[in-house]
C-alpha cells in the first residue's frame, strides 16, 4: 500500500478521518470535485446533505477506478460545502458511511479539509468533494 495513515500523539484524534497520510507511490492521480450528479447527469438527493455526501463518494469511487485506484489509495480529500454548518458533521459521516457500505469497503479515513464556500456550480448542490491519491506503476 502506498498510503500510511497516521493520527500523531500529540494532535486531536477524530472519528471521520486521520490527521496525515504518507504516501509513497509513483503516480499522483487528481480527481476533480465530484457533486451529487448520477451518471445520467441528474441531481441526486435534491435538498437531501447525507444523500448528495453519498453520492459523491460513489462518484469519487467511480472515478477512482477508472484511474486504477481505490480509496485506499487516497492521500487528501477536500470538501467543499456552501453554508457548511458543525451541526451537519453526523450528517456528512452518515453519507460517507452509508457509500461505504454500498461499496463494500470501511469508510475512507484519509486527511479531510472541509472548506465553507459560498456556492457550487449549481443552486441544488450541497457538498463537492475532491481527491488526491498515490499509486505505484
Amino acid at each position: 500500500m502506498t498510503i500510511t495513515l497516521v493520527d500523531p500523539d500529540n494532535l486531536p484524534a477524530v472519528d471521520l478521518y486521520r490527521q496525515v497520510s504518507v504516501a509513497t507511490g509513483s503516480r499522483l492521480i487528481f480527481v476533480a470535485g465530484q457533486v451529487a450528479v448520477d451518471a445520467e447527469g441528474n441531481t441526486v438527493g435534491v435538498g437531501d446533505f447525507t444523500a448528495q455526501v453519498e453520492q459523491c463518494y460513489l462518484n469519487l469511487h467511480t472515478a477512482l477506478a477508472a484511474a486504477g485506484a481505490s480509496f485506499d489509495d487516497v492521500a487528501k480529500l477536500t470538501v467543499y460545502i456552501p453554508d457548511w454548518n458543525p451541526e451537519n458533521m453526523p450528517l456528512f459521516a452518515e453519507g460517507i458511511t452509508r457509500a461505504a457500505t454500498r461499496l463494500g469497503i470501511e469508510p475512507p479515513a484519509a486527511p479531510l479539509t472541509g472548506i465553507g464556500v459560498t456556492a457550487l456550480a449549481a443552486p441544488d448542490l450541497l457538498v463537492e468533494v475532491e481527491a488526491t491519491a498515490v499509486v505505484d506503476d
